[in-house]
């Protein structure tokens, strides 16, 4: 039997990399999608193992549903990697409450009723795994895109508190912070060229680095409760601004 992993938003960009390492590495995965389903599914035919799920996840209670229905099927689920996010721009002049509202659902109300009914209900041998993908800005803070920062350094703050509360001592929590590393909301591709090596390694971070990071931890070799910075150094670094208006001074 396949080890399970569920990657929420994992039919395109980083959750895409994700997907197709874990393919690669031998999981059965489970691609997450919203609307993109004729991605989801494109992909899902080029993996050796794979199916695609639709959740909208501005709706915790179909979120925790959609685990619950997992739960029910999948004999050894090993990870749950809560990668999907919405980025969109408001700022600390001007709080956006409708922003405001679906960042806080969608980036940590969703994902931490996910990670606990999965804690709660799923099977899995030797172990289950929950990373929480949060933002490098947790470090290297800056005023831009305020409703979606204030709800990473949210989730954030739920990874060790969730750790520390695990029933089952072999269970892990983790986070991975990523840096700027795609072309994001309205940048154009030479900008990101830019932007994407503002760190102190001056290149820009593949993806695939994430992958490789999440492939690690699904061993379960760090104490629960540990968060990776995958960024290239970015999160060393003080910007007074988000990289991509940076980039375009």
């Amino acid at each position: 039997m396949r080890p399970a992993v569920l990657i929420t938003g994992g039919a395109k960009r980083i959750g895409a990399a994700l997907s197709r390492a874990f393919g690669e590495a031998g999981w059965h995965v489970v691609i997450h999608y919203g609307s993109s389903r004729a991605e989801a599914e494109r992909l899902a035919a080029e993996l050796p193992s794979a199916e695609c799920v639709q959740c909208d996840l501005a709706d915790s209670d179909a979120g925790v549903a959609m685990v619950r229905e997992l739960a029910s099927r999948l004999g050894d689920w090993r990870m749950l990697i809560n990668c999907a996010a919405v980025f969109r721009e408001d700022g600390v002049d001007a709080l956006d409450p409708g922003i405001f509202a679906e960042a806080m659902t969608v980036n940590v109300a969703t994902p931490v009723r996910m990670a606990q009914a999965y804690l709660r209900e799923a099977r899995a041998d030797g172990g289950k795994r929950v990373i929480e993908f949060t933002d490098m800005k947790l470090r290297n803070p800056n005023p831009d895109f305020f409703s979606y920062s204030m709800s990473k350094f949210a989730f954030d703050s739920t990874i060790r508190m969730m750790a520390m509360a695990a029933s089952d001592p072999a269970d892990r929590i983790y986070g991975i912070a990523p840096g700027a590393m795609l072309p994001s909301f309205d940048q154009k591709p030479e900008e990101h060229q830019v932007s994407g090596r503002m760190n102190l390694l001056h290149r820009i971070t593949p993806p695939g680095e994430l992958a490789d990071a999440a492939l690690f931890l699904s061993e379960g070799w760090l104490a629960s409760g540990e968060t990776l910075y995958i960024d290239s150094g970015q999160h060393l670094l003080s910007q007074p601004r988000d990289v991509l208006f940076l980039a375009r001074e």
